[in-house]
């Protein structure tokens, strides 16, 4: 966790080269120096704030998640008739959203997966990520569904997300959000058709 005292406009200035070096160079080639140069800033400032790279990715994650998180909760707000379908779209969209599936926010993701299999405060952030996309999910899905049914299709339908994300990811395509969310709201409307 950063320490408190950062600037706003500092912060987002370190995160936004992170990203940068990510989707130029890679994580494991942008190094402290190297994020530092692109921000304008001393290797210190980041040693200071962050502690290390982890520090620095977690940092840029937590903006991602943030950012996310937010789209989340703005495509749910939107929705004007609230039903189960569209309040389950619109998390498909906001996991879809361009914020999350650009070049650099996608290298990005994969080296915070890759990570947080060997740094317990990215597992963490990992877990917090995981679970809020499935609670999302099977809150919905309760509408019209029973308990253990609804699971499984938060399950499913997170693990749908993911899956198209991560295709997408590791082919270096550009991702393809009008075909991701059809994909995904054909899931989501035939697993509403079979209980009509």
């Amino acid at each position: 966790m950063p320490k408190v005292g950062m600037q706003p406009i500092r912060r987002l200035q370190l995160i936004e080269a992170t990203l940068d070096a990510v989707n130029d160079v890679g994580m494991h080639e942008a190094s402290i120096s190297q994020i530092a140069r692109r921000a304008g800033v001393s290797n210190g400032i980041i040693s200071h704030y962050f502690r290390d790279k982890n520090g620095l990715l977690e940092a840029t994650m937590r903006y991602l998640l943030l950012n996310l998180w937010r789209g989340v909760k703005e495509r749910l707000a939107s929705v004007k008739d609230n039903a189960p379908e569209a309040r389950l779209y619109a998390i498909a969209e906001a996991n879809f959203d361009e914020s999350q599936t650009n070049s650099a926010a996608m290298k990005t993701w994969l080296a915070f997966w890759a990570s947080s299999m060997h740094h317990p405060e990215l597992y963490r952030l990992q877990q917090v990520n995981s679970r809020r996309l499935y609670s999302n999910l099977c809150v919905e899905f309760r509408h019209f569904l029973p308990r253990d049914e609804a699971r499984m299709a938060a399950k499913g339908t997170a693990g749908l997300i993911d899956g198209l994300w991560l295709r997408s990811a590791l082919s270096g395509e550009y991702f393809d959000h009008a075909e991701a969310l059809v994909i995904t709201q054909g899931y989501i409307a035939s697993l509403i058709q079979t209980r009509r």
